[in-house]
């Protein structure tokens, strides 16, 4: 006879499998939705372990913060790996100034990359939230390039932008609608 913990577990399998095919058809449909031009992804750098940076931290000094590890670099190379495939257009690549942010965006090799203090981390009160979250909004919500804006950032800018987190090395695709934005779906990729 089932125990209720049995019971339990047969139930959230049967609702993961429900919920992967989905999960995937998502992920296409994102990428599909990127081949039409216009839209910013929002990005959150590559494997970084660790929380924050380490006591004497200095944004121009590599050395002194947290980096993306080699599993992070190969998670860069392996996302720009797949919009290269894609044949993903992307107009502009903007950055945080922080090490892993930059590494990330560079390491993806979809063009020269530009640091923008409205894409820099404020954990632990290390910016003005409210102005880098205000000025990020402004330039999502103003994108109309031919192709798509690539932004490389923080867990903590993307939450306040979009109301939710996103691991390492996952995107949130937005759409600017007149001074604003949707969100049109995350991507992430695999690294094999």
């Amino acid at each position: 006879m089932p125990t209720l913990r049995h019971l339990t577990l047969i139930l959230l399998l049967g609702v993961l499998g429900m919920l992967l095919p989905i999960s995937t058809q998502a992920n296409e449909a994102t990428w599909q939705a990127l081949k039409e031009d216009g839209l910013v992804i929002l990005m959150r750098h590559s494997l970084a372990p660790g929380i924050g940076d380490p006591p004497g931290f200095e944004r121009g000094r590599c050395e002194t913060q947290r980096n993306l590890s080699a599993a992070g670099r190969t998670q860069a190379e392996a996302a720009g790996r797949a919009f290269r495939e894609r044949d993903i257009p992307i107009a502009a690549v903007y950055s945080s100034s922080w090490c892993r942010a930059l590494d990330t965006a560079e390491l993806m090799a979809l063009g020269s990359v530009e640091p923008v203090p409205w894409l820099d981390s404020f954990f632990r009160g290390q910016g003005d939230q409210a102005l880098i979250t205000q000025t990020a909004q402004e330039q999502i919500a103003a994108w109309q390039g031919e192709g798509n804006l690539l932004l490389v950032t923080h867990q903590v800018n993307i939450t306040a932008l979009v109301g939710g987190g996103v691991g390492s090395g996952e995107m949130i695709v937005l759409r600017p609608t007149g001074g604003s934005f949707q969100v049109v779906g995350r991507l992430s990729v695999s690294v094999q």
